[in-house]
């Protein structure tokens, strides 16, 4: 059993860097008063909250699988559940900032754009890494331990890589805006961020 241990764990690391990326969406308030932008800000967030939640499930999937004394198989299939709940999510938060339209900021349309364009590029690599992990060999330990192996470096190349539009979105006003929405304080699971 001992070959997939150490790198499930990899990967466990490697999505928890994931998650932040979406639960980035909330920054530190201000009471500017822009209704047109705090109803776009309700918009998004009421939509993100509860993929947001999606996507810690999976992260905590993944997590007890790492320290169960998992066998190939039921690693498989948690890491294939989690990888296609965040394709999901990350989708369903691409779609919600399409569909509420452009913020009403300087240059909110490119900024709009270029997050829905990011988020459903991060949903098709975890689409993708769903599809690598589903094609690992459970019945060889060590072809299984490799080819987590190799997912765990894309997931980290995910994680890190991909929330620079997401970040531009979230810049400026329209943070402020989304921190006060109460479901985009309770997304970021971090009581410091509601202080700002």
């Amino acid at each position: 059993m001992e070959g997939t241990k150490p790198v499930n764990k990899k990967l466990a690391a490697a999505l928890s860097g994931g998650a932040v990326l979406v639960l980035a969406l909330s920054g530190c308030s201000s009471d500017d008063g822009n209704d047109k932008l705090d109803s776009w800000a309700k918009q998004v967030c009421d939509a993100v909250k509860p993929q947001a939640q999606k996507i810690e499930d999976a992260n905590a999937a993944i997590q007890k699988q790492t320290s169960d004394n998992s066998t190939p198989e039921a690693v498989q299939k948690t890491d294939a559940k989690a990888f296609q709940d965040m394709s999901d999510a990350y989708e369903a938060i691409g779609t919600a900032v399409d569909n509420a339209g452009p913020p009403d900021v300087d240059d909110g349309k490119t900024k709009q754009t270029n997050a829905v364009k990011e988020l459903k590029g991060i949903s098709a690599s975890y689409a993708d890494l769903k599809k690598q992990v589903d094609k690992l060999n459970t019945k060889d330990q060590a072809k299984f331990a490799d080819g987590l192996k190799d997912v765990a470096t894309q997931l980290d190349k995910l994680s890190q890589s991909g929330n620079d539009a997401l970040k531009k979105l979230e810049e400026g006003d329209v943070g402020k805006a989304m921190s006060q929405q109460e479901s985009c304080k309770t997304a970021s699971g971090s009581p410091a961020d509601t202080q700002g």
